[in-house]
């Protein structure tokens, strides 16, 4: 039992409300839109994948889906980023659906670039190093945004240092960088 009886049920009471308003207020879709019924897990199965060139062949639509659903987070994007509309292929709101296998927009080769670098980067360089942790993502760069912000060294200052920093060699011909 809660040390907090009387605010535990003040909680309770208005979540209930809210969610009662919410309900109400709610606006009903048609039962082809409306979620799956409780004890299922997921919306249909999205169609098997066509025209994946640097993603594995073997990946189910469903596999395909959740990828691209985490890089939309990773990049603060949607799929209309990467995928052309189809305007022979009208939904039911009226609007065109994509085209998944359409490789029109330059974004889609530019994603296809940048995955093969997360992979090199991951197996060539992090996968190599002793306890070097989580992978390198999309996310690692872009922090949500399409185009990542660029790294701005902080002064000097900032790290309690009062000497200039040594300026940078100026050539550099392999082997170790001279001090």
């Amino acid at each position: 039992m809660s040390k907090f009886p009387a605010l535990a049920a003040a909680v309770a009471l208005s979540l209930t409300a809210i969610a009662v308003t919410s309900h109400a207020q709610a606006p009903q879709q048609p039962a082809a839109q409306n979620p799956p019924a409780q004890g299922q897990n997921h919306w249909p199965a999205p169609p098997p994948p066509t025209n994946l060139q640097v993603l594995p062949k073997d990946l189910t639509g469903e596999q395909v889906h959740d990828i691209m659903h985490k890089w939309e987070g990773d990049l603060g994007t949607e799929c209309s980023t990467c995928h052309a509309a189809d305007p022979k292929n009208i939904g039911p709101n009226g609007r065109p659906r994509l085209n998944f296998a359409d490789d029109s927009k330059k974004e889609k080769a530019t994603a296809r670039t940048m995955y093969k670098m997360v992979e090199e980067i991951n197996t060539q360089y992090v996968g190599k190093v002793d306890s070097s942790g989580m992978p390198v993502t999309c996310g690692t760069c872009h922090r949500g945004k399409l185009s990542p912000d660029p790294y701005i060294p902080p002064k000097e200052e900032a790290h309690g240092h009062d000497a200039p920093a040594p300026a940078p060699p100026t050539s550099f011909t392999g082997g170790i960088l001279p001090k």
